[in-house]
């Protein structure tokens, strides 16, 4: 699992299992949770990590169930584990930082706190206990009031930041995808930049953004965003707000796709289910199948450009790492930054003809 390695956690066994629905109490059943308990043990494994999202009494009830003081981590705290460890500029850690604080309020029940745990990331030693969570109660809620004006902050200088690009009509593009699909490295051949690209998870967690200058369309805002991921949770949708609403917010949306992946069919699907979720599936988009280097198809990929029945660019297979493809992708953005051109200029027209 490369959400366990990305951690920075060695992965020592994985334990499968099926069930019709989840146990109410521990999740995994019984016989389940003991085959864990034994690989653990004979492991001496500090963490247990879940691959599906537990409620705090399940949460509580298997740390307890597996005893020896070790962690259990649920898919929502490895995300955020990962994320912690990723954020590198200001506005990245608040977000971060929110996340995992709204994360963990739901955890503060019947005296069971994971807070000095959190605050000290993988690795850390146990809590305080019962005695102080009124204590931790009263510490989240002022810090998170704390971390929400400050994100407030960031996000009115976006929204100036927007409207500057609008008034002097720069389209604004922002990239998107699954986690790991080439984004970062796309945007280094497009914008020139010298973004952090990294083949792992979650290598990007803040919002880059470069002028580039496009043949026939002028200049052009490039965005370059964090990665989407099955299931991601909510928690992270709900703190990255200020981040995601460049992507709410663009005229043209890259979806890039990672052409070497075997479930890249699947990831797409997850990336535009998010979309939806974060109020962006009405944006125009290209599809970008990028690494077609290295696409596990049968056959090779070539670079190329795909229209739809009217003519429209929907699809462009790139190489962000070898430039193949890449003046196609830019005539693509071109083409359709001529398009809007067209059609605000009619627009305009229209309602210059009906004031006279």
């Amino acid at each position: 699992m490369r959400l366990v390695a990305s951690a920075g956690v060695r992965r020592h066994r994985v334990v499968r299992g099926r069930r019709s629905r989840p146990d109410a109490r521990f999740y995994a059943g019984a016989g389940k949770l003991s085959e864990i308990g034994t690989a653990a043990e004979d492991l001496n494994a500090a963490f247990v990590v879940f691959n599906h999202e537990l409620s705090p009494a399940q949460a509580r009830n298997v740390e307890k169930a597996l005893g020896g003081g070790r962690r259990v981590l649920d898919r929502t705290e490895l995300i955020l584990e990962i994320f912690s460890q990723r954020a590198r500029t200001a506005e990245g850690k608040l977000q971060v930082e929110l996340a995992r604080l709204q994360h963990l309020s739901t955890r503060l029940v019947r005296g069971w706190t994971h807070l000095e745990r959190q605050r000290g990331g993988l690795g850390a030693t146990g809590g305080p206990g019962e005695k102080q969570i009124e204590l931790d109660r009263r510490y989240l809620s002022q810090r998170v009031r704390v971390l929400k004006d400050r994100i407030h902050a960031l996000e009115k200088r976006r929204h100036v930041q927007r409207r500057a690009r609008a008034r002097r009509e720069v389209l604004s593009v922002s990239i998107v995808g699954y986690t790991n699909a080439g984004k970062s490295t796309l945007f280094n051949a497009l914008a020139h930049a010298g973004a952090y690209a990294a083949d792992q998870l979650f290598a990007t967690l803040d919002t880059t953004t470069r002028r580039i200058w496009l043949k026939d369309a002028g200049h052009v805002a490039l965005s370059d965003t964090v990665g989407f991921i099955r299931q991601l949770p909510h928690d992270l949708v709900a703190a990255f707000r200020a981040t995601l609403e460049e992507t709410v917010q663009a005229d043209l949306l890259l979806h890039v796709v990672d052409a070497s992946s075997p479930a890249r069919e699947a990831q797409a699907a997850d990336v535009e289910k998010v979309l939806e979720e974060i109020g962006a599936g009405g944006v125009p988009r290209i599809l970008v199948w990028n690494k077609i280097d290295a696409a596990l198809t049968g056959r090779e990929l070539a670079p190329a450009v795909e229209r739809d029945q009217y003519g429209r660019i929907t699809r462009v297979f790139v190489s962000a790492r070898t430039g193949a493809g890449l003046d196609g992708l830019r005539e693509a953005i071109a083409e359709f930054a001529r398009g809007r051109a067209g059609e605000r200029a009619a627009t305009a027209a229209l309602a210059q003809s009906i004031q006279h």
